[in-house]
């Protein structure tokens, strides 16, 4: 995913179909010059419709697409007959991706499923015929109703993405080295802090050909809840992950003090995030001896806690197995 390609974030203006109006008319043929009401009743507006495309993994196709305009539904005819509807206007989004009003900032819905269909703007509905005002007392209507008006509404889709385990810890933990070596993924890698600018998918295969997704999230800075670094912008990625798996590298300073900023602002961010599943992987332990790694494992905290190294594959399997007990318990 090149970072000029990912965008989790658009607003649009989606403007929905008016309704078309009921028709007033009266049956006539050469048998009978003075029949009852028959109008028929207008066409829905059309809708705007989100759908989920598992194929999808970026709202970059909407990127430029700033209004959406739907169809109007057609007027009501003669005999009965009812307009056509406005043509519905399909946006396919990426799982994960969730609508919200614009004004407000309220959560509408999201979508998850592949082929799952929400409406985002509701056409009109289109007016009655006059058919439908018959009665006793008025059995000529010289009336129907005119078809609702369309919205136009702006609308914020942002993606979340999905995965099972989200990857976490600071720039140069080596996040991205672990998701290129266990995954056919393929993250920007080198020496230096923000090398990955947008979240990286793997599908992480395990034994008996069972597998599960793997997402690395752009570094956290202390400060990111308040914007710093790439602050906000990568966060809520992380509230869709089942695990999250902290990357300490070995060569930290003080590794229990990294542990506690990254939980600290994920905390500040959502408390909700410590509810989750949790795992710490001292990454680069290939630069440790087994009396450094005694020493280290004293100071840790009590989760499950594994040392690593993505160079030499130590540990990667043990891994695994946490990983999927964890998601599987």
């Amino acid at each position: 995913m090149s970072d000029t390609n990912f965008i989790d974030y658009v607003k649009i203006c989606c403007r929905s179909g008016k309704g078309g109006k009921g028709c007033t008319h009266f049956f006539r043929d050469k048998m009978n010059s003075k029949g009852g009401p028959d109008g028929g009743d207008g066409g829905r507006g059309g809708n705007i419709v989100l759908v989920g495309n598992k194929q999808l993994w970026t709202l970059l196709h909407l990127k430029y697409r700033k209004h959406v305009i739907a169809d109007a539904g057609e007027n009501g005819g003669s005999s009965g007959k009812t307009g056509k509807s406005g043509e519905d206007i399909i946006l396919e989004v990426p799982l994960g991706t969730i609508a919200k009003d614009a004004e407000t900032g309220e959560v509408l819905f999201e979508i998850t499923q592949d082929g799952e269909s929400k409406i985002l703007t509701q056409g009109g509905r289109g007016g009655l015929g006059n058919q439908h005002f018959k009665s006793p007392t008025k059995q000529m209507p010289q009336y129907a109703q005119p078809g609702e008006p369309g919205r136009e509404e702006w609308k914020i889709l942002e993606l979340k993405v999905l995965a099972d385990v989200g990857l976490v810890g600071f720039p140069n933990a080596g996040k991205s080295t672990l998701l290129a070596s266990i995954s056919a993924a393929r993250p920007k890698i080198a020496n230096y802090p923000f090398t990955t600018l947008v979240p990286n998918l793997g599908v992480v295969e395990y034994r008996d050909f069972r597998s599960f997704i793997m997402a690395d999230i752009p570094g956290i800075i202390e400060g990111a809840h308040e914007g710093k670094g790439l602050g906000l912008r990568f966060l809520r990625h992380i509230e869709r992950n089942a695990i999250l798996l902290f990357m300490i590298p070995a060569d930290s300073k003080d590794i229990p003090k990294e542990y506690e900023i990254l939980l600290s602002e994920l905390e500040q961010f959502n408390p909700e995030l410590l509810t989750k599943e949790r795992v710490l992987a001292i990454s680069k332990a290939d630069l440790l001896d087994d009396e450094l790694m005694k020493e280290i494992a004293k100071t840790l905290p009590k989760i499950p806690t594994l040392f690593i190294s993505s160079m030499t594959n130590f540990g990667i399997m043990e891994l695994k197995d946490v990983l999927w007990e964890r998601l599987n318990k």
